[in-house]
């Protein structure tokens, strides 16, 4: 299979097949603390703020999803546009098709989202597959990024048939890659999550944010097995629905180890509610992908738009009527 038949059979799973993971992001287990009394006008409370030096309409951050195939572009391109509409950051997803086929036609995004935070988007793992800074470098240049993710995907990797096996030794070149690097670098998981201890090691590293992209979301273990399809790939990965540190347990655990390091929240986040909570919890940025890849696959860029207004505007509620966040 090839990299263009897996990407868009990764899209037709997550669209029309069961890819929610067997694991509650956790947020049910928080209650935002209401105030009946609230001492403000709410048409003046504004969910904007600033991220990689830009100003953003809300904390929220449209994820990586997919890319390389004129479906994954046709979605990114719709994704794009509503980015830029709204006032979003926008993460493109893993670029590597690109720069393994230099033959394939790329989209102009800059062009399409001008004024937006960007994020290129390699995985880790190609560190230890012979790639140098410059390959990292040409995916930040390629959409002009203002930061680079690399993502944390080994379970997805060992479930996929001829998928990445070697691990070692990642840590010290992503500190390597990040010494001197022009952009951000931001470590995100898939959807399994980031603890703690190796949260802080990141930053050690020099990672400027660290998406924890707990589980509660998108279960890439489900999406592999249905691609593949055969009874043994669905056997090796049936034990995987319920693996993974929630998305609110990786907050809560990583701001109480080290309250400095900037997180990122997706996984499972669902609503402005869910936004909300995250961002008590210590995020800046909540990220969504599976949310909204139905109507930026079959609607475009207003269904989105739409889609993302009502999410803005839940988090604007839950904002102004929140103290805080306890757990239940």
């Amino acid at each position: 299979m090839t990299i263009a038949e897996r990407k868009d059979n990764h899209i037709s799973v997550c669209l029309h097949g069961d890819v929610r993971s067997g694991v509650s992001a956790g947020f049910e287990k928080y209650r935002l603390i209401h105030n009946a009394l609230p001492d403000g006008n709410f048409d003046a409370f504004s969910a904007e703020t600033s991220f990689l030096g830009k100003r953003i309409a809300a904390p929220l951050l449209i994820s990586s999803m997919t890319g390389g195939t004129e479906t994954g572009e046709r979605i990114n391109r719709n994704l794009a546009e509503a980015a830029e509409r709204i006032g979003l950051p926008f993460a493109i997803g893993s670029q590597r098709i690109f720069l393994e086929h230099p033959e394939l036609p790329r989209i102009p995004y800059r062009k399409i989202a001008p004024s937006v935070p960007m994020l290129a988007n390699l995985g880790a793992v190609q560190l230890n597959c012979g790639w140098g800074r410059d390959r990292f470098l040409a995916a930040v240049e390629m959409i002009e990024a203002d930061a680079l993710i690399l993502h944390l995907n080994p379970l997805q990797e060992l479930l996929q048939r001829g998928g990445d096996r070697n691990f070692s030794g990642l840590l010290k070149k992503i500190e390597t890659l990040c010494s001197g690097f022009p952009v951000p670098v931001i470590v995100k998981e898939v959807g399994w999550g980031i603890e703690a201890g190796l949260a802080v090691r990141l930053k050690n590293a020099g990672v400027s944010m660290i998406d924890v992209a707990g589980a509660g979301g998108t279960s890439w273990s489900r999406v592999e097995a249905l691609v593949d399809g055969s009874p043994e790939a669905l056997a090796l990965a049936q034990p995987f629905d319920g693996w993974g540190l929630p998305t609110a347990e990786c907050l809560a655990s990583i701001h109480a180890a080290d309250p400095t390091i900037r997180l990122i929240a997706s996984g499972g986040i669902m609503n402005g509610v869910d936004m909300a909570k995250a961002v008590f919890l210590g995020a800046e940025l909540c990220g969504m992908a599976g949310r909204l890849l139905p109507a930026a696959a079959a609607e475009g860029p207003d269904a989105v738009c739409a889609g993302i207004r009502m999410i803005i505007q839940q988090y604007r509620i839950a904002g102004f009527l929140s103290l805080g966040v306890s757990k239940i």
